[in-house]
């Protein structure tokens, strides 16, 4: 895409703010009183009109104004658009809600859903860990009869793994408990996914054994090392479906919410693109041709974990949308770090 001179990027910038305001077809009477671009009504109208021919905006209608169009709007994102932060109020909003929240994971992540809709007015999504990214939170292995042991994990999403462990038949009760003090020692703040058998200890091989069994019984709980799960929350739905407005898009774009899997990859592909940032036909799907996507990562020992995003119509306020989940993402990671 080529650099449009300064008059064309302040002409871009005027008509790309407004419709997001209004909503409608801006036209150059409205551009000429931005007191940047300093030219005549008539060169406003050319540079327009030059605007529309290369693409960035069109003409919709017999409309005397124009809209942005996904070349426009890309154009504003990467090179127009100045970062912006949340207002000071926002931003305390986000750093309550993450200080009181005290939930299990899954709570907070369908919470935080309602914080980011309320946020922008945009519906929001958020992708779960797996259980590969999150930390163990404490463990205990008990001897069920000779030869069987039951390894129980509690994860720091408050959720609980319990694993039927094969051990030595002549294991006795104080090797099991020497086993369940390494493995607290050992796995605790852990990741699921990044467990491995600690250290052997010279003094008590049979020890050794059992530990290795519960690691390798962990170890394969997890069906792949991909630290993002399947697991989607939505909310907001209701403030997206206002501002689409035809009843077939907003069925459509509901549909597309509906369906986990399609939304996990969905925005993993889009983290991959320029700013996070997915603008209509960006998005690969033709539900969410009028829809664009913004997506921040979210991070647990600078791991990505998982995913949160915002889906509204095309002219949604980006820069806003970008601080939102920069802030919530930044917010989030340091809560599922310190768990």
């Amino acid at each position: 895409m080529e650099q449009l001179d300064p008059r064309k990027s302040a002409i871009l910038r005027r008509v790309v703010r407004e419709h997001i305001e209004t909503a409608q077809p801006v036209g150059s009477a409205h551009v000429v009183q931005d007191p940047s671009i300093d030219v005549s009504p008539a060169t406003v109208r050319a540079d327009m009109s030059a605007l529309e021919r290369e693409g960035y905006l069109t003409h919709p209608h017999t409309s005397a104004g124009r809209i942005p169009t996904e070349k426009g709007y890309r154009y504003f994102v990467d090179h127009i658009a100045d970062p912006e932060a949340l207002d000071p109020a926002r931003q305390m909003q986000v750093a309550d809600f993450f200080a009181r929240a005290q939930d299990e994971l899954e709570h907070m992540l369908r919470d935080t859903t309602q914080l980011l809709a309320h946020l922008t007015d945009y519906a929001a999504v958020v992708v779960a860990p797996s259980h590969a990214g999150l930390n163990v939170r404490s463990c205990l292995l008990t001897g069920l009869s000779p030869g069987v042991a039951l390894l129980v994990v509690v994860l720091s999403n408050g959720a609980v793994e319990k694993h039927v462990v094969h051990i030595d038949d002549d294991a006795e009760t104080e090797q099991i408990d020497a086993a369940s003090r390494l493995l607290r020692e050992h796995l605790e703040h852990q990741t699921i996914g990044q467990i491995s058998s600690p250290a052997p200890r010279d003094d008590d091989r049979a020890v050794d054994r059992i530990v290795d069994r519960c690691c390798l019984a962990l170890a394969g709980s997890v069906p792949s090392q991909n630290p993002i799960g399947d697991e989607v929350f939505v909310g907001g739905t209701d403030r997206v479906a206002e501002q689409l407005g035809a009843v077939e898009s907003v069925r459509a774009v509901l549909s597309i919410l509906e369906q986990s899997f399609v939304v996990v990859s969905l925005l993993q592909g889009v983290l991959g693109q320029s700013q996070g940032v997915a603008i209509g036909s960006e998005t690969g799907l033709d539900s969410l041709a009028e829809c664009s996507l913004v997506v921040a990562p979210y991070k647990v020992s600078e791991a990505v974990v998982g995913t949160i995003g915002l889906l509204g119509p095309t002219r949604m306020n980006y820069p806003q949308a970008l601080a939102a989940v920069a802030v919530v993402g930044e917010q989030l990671s340091q809560r599922l770090a310190a768990q």
